[in-house]
């Protein structure tokens, strides 16, 4: 994934889904992702990282178990946590860092 040091310093925040193919527990995170992504809109941009695809990044952010969903605002992990995770959940953290107070300086 080339351009993801860009995508993350957005002041938008990014959420990473760091998944694998084979791993049943994504596969159920993957339709809660696409409900979080219609509710959201463009508050949000949310990417999916294969780990067998891109190692580097998976060790870069220590990623240990699929999926590990990590929070990135202006290039900085404001929030992760791993396993599957509620739609409701994922959008209040998303909201919770949409505006920050660098965001009005």
């Amino acid at each position: 994934m080339n351009n993801f040091d860009e995508i993350i310093k957005s002041n938008t925040p990014t959420l990473v889904d760091f998944f694998a193919t084979w791993c049943g527990p994504c596969k159920m995170q993957a339709p809660i992702l696409e409900e979080v992504k219609q509710k959201v809109g463009d508050k949000a941009t949310i990417i999916k990282v294969d780990i067998d695809q891109n190692q580097q990044l998976a060790e870069r952010y220590r990623v240990q178990s699929v999926p590990t969903l990590i929070l990135f605002k202006n290039g900085e992990a404001v929030w992760r946590t791993v396993g599957v995770q509620q739609a409701s959940l994922l959008e209040a953290k998303i909201y919770d860092h949409q505006y920050t107070k660098s965001d009005e300086e």
